[in-house]
């Protein structure tokens, strides 16, 4: 018998698919929020995520991955571990699937 909970990987689960474009708003508001009360000098980066969701539900097509990923990247250099910052930059890295 295994102690692994398989299928519980955070807030939007496993083999799920991509959560909606509102999940994703939410949570890089959670993103954001997290930044300015832990790295301010990397809020650019989370309104960068922010504005390319609301550029996605403007024209309905996807969300830029590039800039998506760029973004998220930028901040998992620099963010320690136990952050709610790197807390929600894995979690929208898992959910984006990069």
């Amino acid at each position: 018998m295994t102690t692994y909970n398989y299928g519980d990987h955070g807030p939007f689960g496993h083999g799920q698919g991509t959560p909606d474009l509102e999940t994703l708003t939410l949570f890089a508001g959670r993103l954001t929020e997290a930044l300015r009360a832990e790295y301010p000098g990397l809020i650019g980066h989370g309104q960068v995520i922010l504005d390319a969701l609301a550029e996605s539900a403007d024209d309905g097509l996807p969300p830029n991955r590039g800039r998506i990923r760029t973004a998220l990247e930028a901040v998992a250099i620099v963010a320690s571990a136990g952050t709610g910052s790197l807390n929600c930059t894995r979690q929208l890295m898992h959910a984006f699937d990069l």
